[in-house]
């Protein structure tokens, strides 16, 4: 791995090499289209320890062709695809209300814009740093107009090969940059999350390097974190049983306080790699060696 990690300032908070993880709660669309339930989310990732909770923010016309929203799909706001679309999508007034609930328990959030128009509407909110989505990572105009806010970006590289990451990479730049390491398939496989590929990317772009996880279970995502991901975000849910495309890859409350919990027990017990003898390692030293036992 590349010596030179850089760290990226989000909000309040140095994100990179020598720092610590970074971890986000994905609500997404994890919310169903409630505001209610979005703020229970966001009480679960206070409560579970997290740095911050992400949501996605489209102009539903623009991302989605009207054949596409015509289409049928039976759901609970309607019966074609657009229904749901509209559905799930937050307004102005339902971002202040996360605007402000965020404020007073003391997170940051921030969203993915799929297209300039919501880049330019989550501009008032002033969020600390703008996520990418895997599926936008080759829209060349997209990534353009979200690099000229002079914010932060988080790209996550889900279904892109490296010809492509690398083009997006010399599109937007290095500085203030994390790259992403992902897998698009919802839950994913653990055959398919390939985290070898966070070492191997910090190496080829010599920027911080996170993991957005998709798969079901809790152990990968601390690995990723081990591997050296500098943040780590996961998708929550209420209950994974719950209807939504996304609930059955997302964690629970009690999954994504493990997940914390045992990403700070791997900080707390990396050390400093020198090996000594610890004062609380004394008395079983003196009961245990044999005496006049020599090295």
């Amino acid at each position: 791995m590349s010596g030179a990690l850089k760290t990226v300032k989000i909000g309040n908070r140095l994100v990179g090499e020598g720092q610590p993880c970074y971890v986000i709660a994905e609500i997404g669309i994890n919310h169903n289209g409630n505001i209610d339930l979005a703020k229970r989310l966001i009480s679960v990732a206070v409560a579970a320890g997290c740095d911050a909770v992400k949501f996605q923010k489209r102009t539903i016309d623009v991302v989605y062709t009207q054949d596409e929203l015509a289409k049928p799909r039976e759901n609970p706001f309607g019966p074609t695809n657009g229904d749901l679309k509209y559905g799930l999508e937050f307004g102005e007034d339902d971002f202040a209300e996360i605007n402000s609930f965020c404020k007073s328990v003391k997170i940051a959030w921030f969203a993915s814009p799929w297209d300039e128009g919501s880049v330019d509407f989550l501009q008032q909110f002033n969020i600390p740093v703008y996520k990418i989505a895997s599926a936008s990572l080759t829209d060349d105009h997209l990534l353009q107009h979200i690099r000229k806010t002079g914010k932060p970006i988080i790209l996550s590289t889900g279904m892109s090969t490296y010809a492509e990451i690398d083009h997006a990479v010399e599109l937007l730049g290095k500085e203030d940059l994390v790259l992403m390491h992902t897998t698009s398939t919802y839950p994913a496989n653990y055959d398919e999350l390939n985290l070898s590929c966070i070492p191997t990317m910090a190496k080829r772009y010599g920027v911080p390097i996170g993991y957005s996880g998709h798969e079901t279970g809790i152990p990968t995502s601390v690995a990723a974190a081990v591997l050296g991901a500098c943040c780590v975000e996961r998708h929550i849910t209420m209950d994974r049983a719950m209807w939504g495309s996304d609930q059955a890859a997302s964690l629970e409350p009690n999954g994504v306080s493990r997940l914390v919990r045992d990403i700070r027990l791997w900080e707390q017990s990396i050390g400093d790699g020198v090996k000594r003898v610890y004062e609380r390692e004394m008395p079983i030293l003196k009961k245990l060696r044999r005496v006049g036992a020599s090295v």
